[in-house]
């Protein structure tokens, strides 16, 4: 496993990281807690040494097992979690304060719970789960979080972009509030390229990258008549059309990979991983299966600089917030 420097934290992360949202089991289906553990075991075994999780996934559950694992497990790690709005609407709405989402009081409280959820007593990274650029002129909640940091609650400060408008966060990189910024950055959604990236590159902060399979569909797994389990909040995501469309598109990505000697989940791995600002890609992994498969790409030849750009040209401009859109 290839490490990565994480901005200008010190840290040096797995540059392929386990993505812990199925392991609370909320949104993706039934999860055993064993096989999670086991998941975890087998992933740190083969050189993962970065978890991203959040309070909702699974109302503190995936952090519970997380926690667990970190008892179990001997060797180093760094964890990141995440701090929901507290209220309003998600996305944020631009007409809400940042005192409705995120209050000192707020914050103070959550952060307390996810101390308890992670049984640690400083937080390696803690992330506000999502942002609107209404707030850039105002990012008091991040004042409140620097506090926690000075009173050792929390190492490092993030945030994760919201679906609908990652560029919002790009004045927080610009302005020292963040050491770090979870993305989407896939064959489909390249646009972090243009901005957020060389911005964290100059500004050194560690970028995680989420769906480097686009939930589950850069995988190739997917077909027309695929049908998600009950609970699996995919059958929303790729409902209608889209789920046609998504694999018309994902069959060109696959042809342009013939002779190539990668894979489809092994292009989109390395994909992600072949700018230079990124730290870290969170593959999700919910049994010891999916563990070997995904952490065995950092072994890999990156991809030639010729594949890398040939790919570059499936960039999806496709809204994906905007059900009537794509």
């Amino acid at each position: 496993m290839k490490l990565r420097k994480f901005g200008n934290s010190g840290l040096q992360v797995s540059e392929i990281g386990f993505g812990a949202w199925a392991l609370g089991e909320s949104w993706w289906g039934k999860q055993d807690d064993k096989e999670s553990l086991k998941s975890l075991h087998r992933a740190a075994e083969l050189g993962a040494n970065f978890i991203d999780t959040a309070q909702v996934y699974g109302d503190g559950r995936s952090e519970s097992i997380i926690a667990r694992f970190r008892k179990e497990w001997k060797g180093d790690l760094t964890i990141a979690t995440k701090t929901p709005p507290e209220a309003g609407e998600w996305p944020p709405s631009p007409y809400d304060p940042p005192s409705v989402a995120y209050s000192p009081a707020y914050l103070r409280a959550n952060v307390e719970k996810r101390l308890k959820a992670l049984d640690v007593e400083c937080i390696d990274i803690l992330q506000l789960h999502s942002w609107t650029r209404a707030w850039n002129r105002n990012p008091a909640p991040f004042e409140t979080l620097r506090r926690l940091r000075e009173e050792g609650k929390i190492r490092l400060i993030g945030v994760s972009t919201p679906e609908h408008d990652q560029n919002s966060v790009v004045d927080l990189i610009k302005g020292g509030w963040v050491d770090s910024v979870q993305v989407i950055f896939n064959l489909f959604e390249q646009e972090p390229a243009a901005e957020i990236l060389p911005a964290a590159a100059e500004h050194g902060v560690g970028i995680i990258v989420r769906m480097a399979f686009d939930e589950g569909a850069l995988t190739g797994k997917f077909n027309r008549q695929t049908v998600f389990p009950k609970g699996d909040f995919r059958s929303d995501y790729f409902r209608g059309e889209r789920l046609g469309r998504v694999v018309d598109r994902v069959e060109r990505i696959r042809k342009d990979l013939e002779g190539s000697g990668y894979t489809l989940p092994q292009a989109a791995l390395k994909f992600s991983l072949g700018h230079p600002a990124v730290s870290t890609v969170i593959a999700g992994i919910r049994n010891p299966a999916q563990a070997e498969m995904n952490l065995a790409v950092s072994d890999l030849p990156d991809l030639p600089k010729t594949l890398q750009e040939k790919l570059r040209k499936h960039n999806w401009r496709r809204g994906i917030w905007y059900a009537d859109h794509w």
